[in-house]
C-alpha cells in the first residue's frame, strides 16, 4: 500500500472513530429521553443510533481489514473487505427500518400516553448532531474513495429522518392533544419508509462494488489522460479500472511505434505504470499491455 492509501485509511478509519463515539451517546440521550417522555419515535430513534453504533464498528473493521497488504492468498489486497461492510451495514439499515415500522404498528394499535414536551428540545439537538456528522462523514468518504463511509453517512441522514419525522408527530400530538397520542408513531412509520428507500439504494450500490462494477466514466477519462501523457505512448487502446476498498486496480493497453524495440516498449510501460501510480489516484496496481501501432512517432 503506497503514502495515499496509507493515508486515506486513517483518515477513514478516524472518521468512522468519531461516527461511533457521537452514535454512543447520541443513543443513550434518546433513548432515556424517550422512556422518560413517553415516545416511542424517539426510543425508535435511539434504537437506530445502536444499530448505527454495530454498523459504524462494521465499517471501522472493514477498513482496517482492507488496508492489509496483499499476501499470498490475497494477491490482489484486501480491498473487498471495505465493500463487504457498505454491504452489512446497508442490510443492517434495511433491517432497522423494518423494526421500527413493526413497533411503530403495535405502538398505533395500542393507546398511550402524550410525549413530553421536552422531547422536542432533545430531537432538535439530534438532528443538529446528525446533520453535521452526516456532512463529515459524506465528506471524508468521497474523498477518501470510501463506500462504507458514504453508507455510515446515510445511517446518520436516516436518523436526522427520522427524528425529523419524530418532532413533527410529538408537535402534532401536544398541539391537537387527546386522541392524537400516536401522531408521532404514524411520523415514525413515515421515517421507515424513507429509511428502507436509501438502504436499498445504498444496498445495491454495495452489490455493484462487490461484483466489480465500473467505476465512473471520469476515473477512465483520467487514467486515458495520463497515460497517454507519456512520451512514446502514441494511443491508449482498451482501459478497464476495477475498484478495490478504497483504491483501484487499473488494466491498460499502450499503444507504441512499431518499429522500435522491445527493451524501448518495455520502458514506455514502466513509465506509464509510473505515472498511474503517482497520480493521486488511489490506483493500487497496474498491469500495461504494449501494442504495436501503424502510426510512428517522431
Amino acid at each position: 500500500m503506497n503514502s495515499t492509501q496509507t493515508h486515506r485509511s486513517s483518515y477513514a478509519a478516524t472518521a468512522t472513530v468519531v461516527s461511533i463515539v457521537a452514535n454512543v451517546v447520541l443513543a443513550v440521550i434518546k433513548i432515556i429521553a424517550g422512556i422518560l417522555g413517553r415516545s416511542y419515535a424517539l426510543v425508535a430513534d435511539g434504537i437506530e443510533s445502536t444499530v448505527d453504533i454495530f454498523g459504524s464498528t462494521i465499517v471501522w473493521g472493514g477498513l482496517k481489514i482492507g488496508a492489509k497488504p496483499p499476501d499470498e492468498n490475497h494477491p490482489y489486497g484486501h480491498g473487498k473487505a471495505e465493500s463487504l461492510a457498505a454491504l452489512v451495514v446497508a442490510m443492517m439499515l434495511l433491517g432497522a427500518a423494518v423494526t421500527i415500522s413493526v413497533q411503530s404498528i403495535r405502538e398505533i394499535r395500542n393507546p398511550h400516553h402524550l410525549p413530553a414536551p421536552f422531547t422536542l428540545v432533545v430531537l432538535v439537538c439530534v438532528v443538529a448532531t446528525k446533520e453535521i456528522l452526516f456532512r463529515f462523514l459524506s465528506s471524508v468518504g468521497k474523498a477518501v474513495g470510501s463506500l462504507s463511509l458514504r453508507v455510515d453517512a446515510w445511517h446518520h441522514r436516516s436518523d436526522a429522518l427520522t427524528s425529523i419525522a419524530a418532532f413533527i408527530g410529538i408537535s402534532i400530538a401536544l398541539l391537537a392533544g387527546e386522541g392524537y397520542e400516536s401522531a408521532d408513531d404514524w411520523a415514525a412509520l413515515f421515517a421507515c419508509g424513507i429509511i428502507a428507500i436509501n438502504g436499498l439504494r445504498l444496498l445495491r450500490s454495495a452489490a455493484a462494488d462487490v461484483m466489480d462494477a465500473a467505476p465512473p466514466p471520469e476515473s477512465e477519462l483520467q487514467v486515458r489522460e495520463i497515460a497517454g501523457a507519456v512520451a512514446g505512448a502514441v494511443r491508449i487502446e482498451k482501459c478497464r479500472l476495477r475498484k478495490s476498498g478504497l483504491g483501484m486496480f487499473v488494466e491498460i493497453h499502450v499503444e507504441v511505434d512499431s518499429s522500435i524495440s522491445v527493451q524501448r516498449g518495455h520502458e514506455i510501460g514502466h513509465r506509464v505504470k509510473d505515472a498511474l501510480m503517482k497520480s493521486g489516484m488511489g490506483i493500487m496496481d497496474v498491469a500495461v499491455h504494449i501494442e504495436p501501432s501503424d502510426c510512428a512517432v517522431g
